[in-house]
């Protein structure tokens, strides 16, 4: 079923207070004007580093091991540029919850939407395949405001944090299914209905299968994407929203909706999701610095071998 958002008075208990606090902060600082905010965030992005030193060691690593052609000081420039990224992505979460939909279609372009309309004329649902970019709370806002999309999230531990987010995510009508309902998703996109999915994090063993990502050779991958794309019938699209940071381009983001995937699901399991993550790495290096490289994505592994973090 869709995320409910219902207010309690059990949100105001003290124990919240900093989250409120917090979350007012940061409406207050997002009322800056866009240049502002986009000096401020890189800088306090790449300022974090003395204060988040394992999530740094995280990045480093992960980039070592999905881009080992690089030398080391290259490495040291993803590094930067993505910690630039990530206090940028702090006020791009401000601006998805808080800005308005008129001062946000100001920012934005959309390319393939032609692909959308085409794969929606089929009425089997449409599964859109995303990634875990920096990006993920602005773009979701943004395809709210453009397509009829449903999102999978992961409800947060944090009771006030649930509620502040679910709220900001379905203002611009879509609804939220908690990842782990597949059933009720496969449901959903039979009935016509569009759902947006992101399998590239690393969820442990159960429902995974060990397939290449980037360099690394066995990275554990959810087979959810293939599993709804199975069940459903439904046509899968990627769908990536990228910060221009190119001072060339007309809107400072672009979304791009990617054609229907051919041939997939092909009824071979490991190879569909072998394939399926083929497609993320190329959305993700459409702007590989926007990436969550703090992740551990290579957490899990195959049993006998050792931990790379």
């Amino acid at each position: 079923m869709y995320s409910k958002n219902s207010f309690s008075l059990k949100l105001l208990h003290p124990k919240y207070f900093l989250t409120w606090f917090g979350v007012s902060v940061l409406f207050l600082l997002v009322q800056l004007p866009y240049a502002w905010l986009l000096f401020i965030g890189k800088r306090l992005g790449k300022f974090s580093r003395f204060f988040i030193k394992r999530r740094v060691s995280i990045i480093r690593r992960n980039l070592e091991l999905c881009f080992p052609e690089k030398t080391n000081s290259e490495i040291n420039e993803m590094v930067m540029d993505n910690l630039a990224s990530l206090g940028m992505a702090l006020f791009e979460t401000g601006i998805a919850w808080f800005w308005s939909d008129r001062r946000l279609s100001k920012l934005y372009s959309i390319s393939g939407l032609s692909n959308f309309t085409d794969a929606n004329k089929k009425n089997a649902g449409i599964l859109l395949i995303g990634t875990h970019a920096m990006l993920l709370e602005l773009g979701g806002r943004i395809m709210g405001l453009s397509l009829p999309v449903n999102a999978m999230y992961r409800p947060h531990n944090n009771k006030a944090m649930e509620y502040i987010q679910t709220k900001a995510r379905c203002r611009s009508g879509k609804g939220m299914i908690d990842r782990k309902n597949l059933r009720f998703m496969v449901n959903e996109l039979k009935k016509g209905q569009a759902i947006w999915f992101a399998p590239d994090q690393d969820f442990g063993v159960k429902g995974t299968v060990f397939v290449p990502f980037f360099a690394v050779e066995n990275v554990s991958t959810s087979k959810g994407a293939v599993i709804l794309a199975s069940l459903s019938g439904s046509p899968s699209l990627t769908v990536s929203l990228v910060r221009n940071d190119n001072k060339a381009a007309d809107k400072h983001y672009s979304l791009i909706i990617g054609p229907e995937i051919e041939g997939f699901p092909s009824g071979n399991e490991r190879d569909d999701v072998h394939k399926m993550n083929k497609i993320i790495e190329a959305e993700i290096m459409r702007a590989p610095d926007q990436y969550l490289w703090a992740h551990r994505r290579f957490k899990t592994r195959p049993k006998g071998e050792p931990g790379v973090y």
